[in-house]
């Protein structure tokens, strides 16, 4: 399906974002693509305002803006694209690649790890490796009258 006639960048089953809340920049692309490189814009940004989106739950809004907040610019999430020579395989990969992004960034976080005492054989085994250390280097000192 054409990227005009979409519904909206659908990012897992309980979020789309609409079409309307994206926008689109195209310009000239460095990298491959001959002397059409110098006229065509085939490079691609996609914004999302996620601050302003209507869209998100209070919750979902707040864990973007925590998770993204190094990518954020005054709560815009900007996703370039120029891998491709043609602007529409471009905005393929911009949608694809902001879709990965929010996704990930929705994703709870893992529980952080409960720490745990050594056992006693972990100790035991760490005592007889550094005894075993100590006595090979009092070998090496000259003898001690």
């Amino acid at each position: 399906m054409p990227a005009a006639h979409r519904p909206g960048l659908r990012i897992d089953a309980g979020l789309t974002i609409p079409e309307s809340e994206l926008s689109w920049r195209f310009s000239r692309s460095s990298g491959p693509g001959g002397q059409g490189v110098n006229t065509a814009d085939s490079r691609v940004e996609l914004s999302w305002d996620v601050a302003g989106s209507t869209i998100l739950a209070p919750l979902q809004r707040e864990r973007l803006l925590e998770n993204l907040r190094s990518r954020l610019v005054d709560g815009v999430l900007t996703i370039a694209a120029s891998e491709h020579r043609a602007q529409l395989r471009n905005r393929d990969a911009a949608r694809a690649r902001l879709a990965a992004v929010v996704a990930d960034a929705l994703r709870p976080s893992s529980p952080s790890r409960r720490r745990t005492k050594p056992s006693r054989g972990a100790k035991e085994r760490r005592l007889a490796a550094n005894k075993r250390r100590t006595d090979v280097k009092q070998l090496r000192r000259p003898p001690h009258d």
